[in-house]
């Protein structure tokens, strides 16, 4: 299932000019492959070091709009490449907000970074509503997810001007794609 997801997704970053609609397919088809309660997908904001929601799918806005989240915990499992899983979100220290994750019916999170250019940008999470062990599989399909998610923002970021600032999923995301601006080395 997880390489028909994959397929579905690359032939939709193939296809698609809009990076915004391939990185929401991305999220939709994560979610719908693992059968998990949500996901989404956070840029690190450079001047603040902290993570901002773009995009999410099956989350409520309350627990989205919760209170900034540390950038610092994408690293929390020792390599700034590494997934961390947080497999009791209401009691592991790790839980930046416990009680948002208890009330939204939150088990388990899983946050994939996003590298782009040796550069973590962002990442790609995973919510479960019961306690979660992800296998070897589940672990491999979110990190190609989200390198894909990754891939179809270096598009957008590519594709921009000065003129025509990247394509983002709100208006008030301004500061998040100032952490790698647009330049002509490759």
């Amino acid at each position: 299932m997880y390489l028909n997801t994959l397929s579905h997704i690359i032939k939709a970053l193939a296809m698609w000019q809009d990076p915004q609609a391939a990185v929401s397919l991305i999220l939709q088809d994560v979610k719908t492959a693992l059968e998990v309660k949500g996901s989404s997908l956070l840029m690190v904001k450079e001047k603040t070091g902290e993570l901002e929601v773009i995009m999410s799918q099956g989350l409520s806005d309350s627990y989205l709009h919760k209170g900034p989240v540390s950038a610092s915990r994408l690293s929390a499992a020792g390599t700034p490449d590494s997934p961390v899983l947080i497999q009791d979100a209401a009691n592991d220290p790790r839980a930046q907000y416990p009680e948002a994750a208890m009330q939204e019916g939150i088990a388990s999170i899983l946050s994939i970074p996003i590298i782009v250019r040796k550069i973590t940008i962002g990442a790609l999470r995973i919510y479960t509503a019961q306690p979660w062990t992800p296998t070897d599989d589940d672990l491999n399909f979110t990190q190609a997810a989200a390198q894909l998610a990754g891939m179809a923002l270096e598009m957008s970021r590519l594709n921009s001007t000065p003129d025509k600032p990247p394509r983002q999923a709100t208006a008030a995301k301004s500061q998040t794609w100032e952490i790698y601006p647009a330049n002509n080395e490759g």
